[in-house]
């Protein structure tokens, strides 16, 4: 029988030291605002106590009741949901294409695909907005420009956000844009990790392009494939910029999704628990794509 190895089945203390500071950090900066978004969805605050400093009558689970027996707010959940799923398609269909795109180039044109990438990254959501709202811009707008070239198309002065199918599709093209980069970049990576030898192998074993993808180079890529598509449904979820900044602050209520629907109850309606209550929701259906992500962590840790 083996002696078991020096340090084995002993934690060592120096990567929980490393992680020590982010942790705190997370904690100082989330810990008080959650805890006090959770208070106050049980509470009744109104302008009478945020201007007077007196403490909210206790409101109980009064503030989900009202919520959830909203007709509007279930629109508003489906609606999310919706624009969740056509996001995170979009992105991630898009996203393996630029990335088998980028593999199957000469180097200097992957790194010039690269930089692109990188710069659309680092792009700031409120520059991206304003470059999409002036594309579609009614009357100055170089997308009605362009169709109405084509014969028997006439979009001079068309607005885009009359129909909310139509402003939908601009603001999933703003969401889209900005989250592109790193799908791409991130399966891109995962390509690079497969054994030529694999693919190669399969080729002289007669299968055909299609095939290979299928039965060799997705499934090589699959963990980190589900990991990057849940990441990205938590973050399209939650899409407050882009709709805040293309509907110039002021969206219809055609547009609200719950991180908006949230913000215009608590802010603008001065709804201040029922607001709270909609984030509270918000955030246990975002937990829930949360466990997805950790979970394909675990397993990509796993099998490294």
């Amino acid at each position: 029988m083996s002696a078991d190895p020096p340090g084995r089945g002993r934690r060592r203390p120096l990567p929980y030291l490393l992680i020590a500071p982010a942790f705190l950090s997370l904690l100082v900066v989330l810990a008080y605002p959650l805890a006090d978004m959770v208070a106050l969805a049980f509470q009744d605050m109104t302008r009478k106590e945020l201007f007077s400093g007196q403490a909210p009558p206790w409101a109980g689970l009064g503030q989900f009741r009202t919520i959830l027996g909203d007709g509007f707010f279930w629109t508003v959940v489906a609606r999310t949901a919706l624009f969740t799923v056509v996001c995170v398609t979009l992105t991630m269909l898009l996203g393996l294409f630029v990335a088998l795109l980028m593999r199957r180039t000469s180097a200097w044109v992957r790194a010039v695909l690269a930089g692109v990438l990188v710069a659309v990254w680092a792009m700031p959501v409120m520059v991206a907005a304003a470059v999409f709202r002036w594309l579609f811009d009614t009357d100055y707008g170089v997308v009605n420009w362009l169709l109405s070239t084509l014969p028997g198309v006439d979009l001079s002065r068309h607005n885009w956000f009359t129909d909310p199918w139509q402003g939908f599709a601009v603001i999933v093209a703003v969401v889209v844009w900005g989250a592109l980069p790193f799908a791409a970049v991130s399966l891109h990576a995962a390509l690079t990790r497969i054994p030529a030898e694999l693919e190669e192998a399969a080729l002289i074993d007669g299968a055909r392009p299609g095939q290979l993808f299928r039965f060799v180079t997705f499934p090589s890529i699959k963990p980190l494939f589900v990991m990057v598509t849940t990441l990205m449904a938590i973050w399209d979820f939650g899409v407050f910029n882009q709709i805040w900044l293309m509907r110039g602050g002021q969206p219809e209520r055609e547009y609200y999704l719950l991180g908006v629907y949230s913000f215009i109850e608590s802010f603008a309606v001065n709804r201040y628990s029922a607001g709270a209550a909609i984030a509270l929701v918000t955030v246990l259906l975002l937990l829930a794509g949360a466990v997805v992500y950790l979970r394909q962590m675990l397993r990509l840790g796993e099998v490294e």
